[in-house]
């Protein structure tokens, strides 16, 4: 009886031991595939901003507006003319204008919201915080959660400087840096990005109008080019021949030579 319950203790202790090495290797898998969903996650973000700045228009409107509430930078990044399309499975919407934007929650963390907006929400005017929206988005996804700090700055080209906040219209800066960190112990990142020198489409056609304006036009090409007696000249090419019957030389094309007289 005695051997018995010391084997009955043996076998329980072996199967709680190897329980609990199978316990322990689930949840380290577990937060191995959960680390590297996060990171998948966040390279993806920063793929897609890499791949908005770098591809935006000369006619793109860049608008950046924060405010500091001594924990948190809340801020609002929206692209305007950078058309960008959305779908639930259903037809595509294109957006004229997007907006990611910082949004604290209760934890104390922040969420970094994708807005999408059917219309432009920029005009021309100075705008402050929280007055981009005029009209409500038709589609918002939560891009990252558990975000400790996110904070945007832009380098004006012109005077090398570093700014929180951009409104100038027709302007875009040279670079976007991004300052993140993940989590209550994740590490500070920094990203920088490009956004290349492109023409305005609208000033390239109007430079072509005034360069055809300007264009001066050769006498004698084209429309107004007149002969030596006041004629009209048009293009540079005489009149057609008008066959009058009984008078000499009708029906010859211009500078033909005459026929010699016949006996």
């Amino acid at each position: 009886m005695l051997e018995l319950v010391l084997a009955m203790l043996l076998l329980t202790m072996i199967v709680g031991m190897v329980f609990g090495t199978a316990r322990t290797s689930l949840q380290l898998g577990v937060s191995v595939v959960e680390s590297q969903n996060e990171e998948m996650l966040h390279q993806a973000f920063f793929e897609l901003l890499d791949g908005r700045f770098a591809s935006m228009p000369g006619n793109a409107r860049l608008d950046l507006s924060y405010e500091d509430t001594g924990t948190h930078h809340l801020s609002e990044l929206t692209l305007q003319n950078v058309p960008m399309s959305f779908t639930w499975g259903g037809p595509e919407l294109i957006a004229n204008a997007v907006q990611i934007a910082t949004v604290r929650r209760r934890s104390g963390y922040l969420d970094i919201v994708l807005r999408y907006y059917e219309e432009e929400i920029l005009d021309d005017s100075e705008s402050t915080f929280g007055s981009l929206t005029p009209a409500g988005p038709f589609a918002e996804i939560v891009l990252l959660e558990d975000v400790r700090f996110f904070e945007w700055r832009v380098l004006d080209g012109r005077e090398m400087e570093w700014y929180y906040d951009w409104d100038l219209p027709g302007r875009l800066p040279l670079q976007v840096e991004l300052l993140v960190a993940f989590g209550p112990t994740g590490p500070e990142m920094r990203h920088v990005f490009w956004i290349p020198p492109r023409q305005n489409p609208g000033v390239s056609a109007r430079q072509m109008m005034q360069e055809a304006r300007q264009t001066p036009v050769l006498p004698g090409v084209g429309e107004g080019a007149g002969g030596s007696d006041g004629s009209s000249g048009g293009t540079g090419a005489s009149p057609p021949a008008i066959n009058i019957p009984g008078t000499p030389g009708a029906g010859r094309p211009p500078g033909a030579r005459p026929l010699p007289a016949t006996e």
